[in-house]
């Protein structure tokens, strides 16, 4: 299945988990882009940074800002496993991605958390002694 699929199914009850962030991970999703950087907003203490599966899911998002919203929004086009591996730890605090945040019924939510971000970027990891980083085994500092 794409990703908006695993995302239906997920959200009905009958995903996969595992399916669901493995096709996260190899789609190419559509970051908006705002001021110079990515477009994110905070909720939680968590910095969720915005990604569209298509054009048209985030032509629906610039649509819901009403007045406020470019005529054409400037993205970039990144693999989400590139968001989730590289960017989302480059950020320095606690983030995470959120999917297709204009459709109520289609929306998803890849949380910093063990298994979906790296262990340093994750906000439930053991980095204290004794605990690792996932890629080098070695404590995190």
């Amino acid at each position: 299945m794409e990703l908006p699929d695993e995302i239906t199914a997920a959200r009905a009850g009958e995903g996969n988990p595992a399916a669901l962030l493995g096709e996260f991970r190899r789609a190419a999703v559509l970051v908006p882009l705002f001021e110079g950087g990515l477009m994110s907003g905070d909720f939680g203490g968590i910095r969720w940074v915005y990604a569209f599966t298509d054009e048209t899911a985030l032509a629906r998002f610039d649509a819901g800002l009403g007045p406020a919203a470019p005529a054409k929004r400037e993205h970039i086009t990144v693999l989400g496993g590139r968001l989730l591996d590289t960017v989302i730890p480059s950020l320095g605090s606690p983030a995470g991605v959120a999917v297709d945040v204009a459709d109520e019924d289609r929306s998803m939510l890849f949380p910093p958390v063990v298994g979906i971000v790296p262990d340093r970027a994750a906000v439930d990891a053991d980095t204290g002694p004794g605990g690792g980083d996932e890629t080098t085994g070695e404590a995190a500092r």
